[in-house]
């Protein structure tokens, strides 16, 4: 083994070079590697279980282009709010399958538009569902009665949401914030929202609720303040208000989109008060799937 020699030509006329044994060496890089853990105060360790999607929660907002689809796992919970498109239905069954996941404990449609439930019933049909979460509106479409179908071949029965109900997932809990109203006049509206909560960290999934939606949550003082929001409507600026922003106060936004869709979202001016808001941005189109994970404590977004 070479040693590191340093001669320093302002030293002294005389002085002997500086020669680092190996020993010493080690010792000098053992105490750099310590000083910066301190710094950063976070180990190596506990930087990769935080990322462990095995052994803690993770949150999958899974790329379905101009549509939504999100996979919660914890241990051996699991959780599925949204499918996508129909054209989606393959790539979501695919997607849970992958992780070797069998049963899930919640399948949750927000709302009956086709780019939220395309691919529910091939997903009722591929695994096994413990419970159902749906709104109490109904749809006309093909896409909406396929779910039913799914729903009825099963022997399963359709639990709609409650606001203030709290359902436990693996060491998690959430919460169901709306819809809040027997009826509007926008379906999207009608979106289930849920608040996510695992230890000190919280998500609040939105689904495409809308304005009057946010202002009823607003208005019946629930606790709205999330370190990772699901920005409703892929970013569309008739959702997530400032005074929404306000009371949610999100570290990360989230944004299921597609590229280049004919709907202009996300919107400029939704950009612009979640940039105002402070939060952090992701977006599918730009980095396709999108894992967030959680030990209890801290959120850390996955790199793409």
């Amino acid at each position: 083994m070479k040693f590191i020699e340093r001669n320093d030509s302002a030293l002294k006329k005389g002085t002997q070079k500086v020669i680092w044994r190996p020993k010493a060496l080690l010792m000098l890089v053992l105490f750099i590697a310590l000083a910066i853990v301190k710094i950063s105060g976070e180990t190596p360790a506990e930087k990769d279980a935080v990322t462990d999607v095995t052994n803690y929660m993770a949150v999958h907002f899974i790329d379905v282009g101009q549509a939504d689809s999100i996979l919660i796992t914890m241990k051996d919970a699991a959780m599925l709010i949204d499918a996508g498109n129909n054209e989606d239905s393959q790539l979501v069954v695919d997607y849970i399958k992958d992780r070797g996941i069998t049963a899930l404990d919640y399948v949750v449609a927000t709302h009956p538009h086709e780019d939220h439930i395309g691919g529910m019933d091939a997903v009722i049909n591929a695994f096994e569902v413990k419970s159902i979460i749906m709104p109490r509106v109904e749809s006309t479409t093909k896409t909406f009665e396929d779910v039913l179908e799914a729903i009825s071949n099963k022997g399963l029965k359709v639990t709609p949401p409650v606001p203030g109900t709290k359902y436990p997932l693996g060491e998690a809990e959430f919460t169901i914030l709306a819809p809040n109203s027997e009826a509007y006049e926008d379906t999207n509206d009608y979106s289930v929202v849920i608040k996510l909560q695992y230890g000190a960290t919280s998500f609040l999934f939105t689904g495409d609720a809308g304005f009057e939606s946010e202002e009823e949550m607003l208005e019946k003082g629930y606790d709205l303040r999330t370190d990772l929001l699901k920005v409703a409507h892929h970013g569309s600026k008739y959702s997530t208000s400032m005074k929404f922003l306000e009371a949610v106060q999100p570290k990360i936004a989230v944004i299921s989109v597609g590229e280049d869709n004919d709907y202009g979202h996300p919107a400029p001016e939704t950009i612009q008060r979640l940039r105002q808001a402070g939060a952090e941005i992701y977006r599918t189109d730009e980095s396709g799937t999108i894992i967030a994970t959680s030990d209890g404590k801290a959120i850390r977004m996955l790199d793409p």
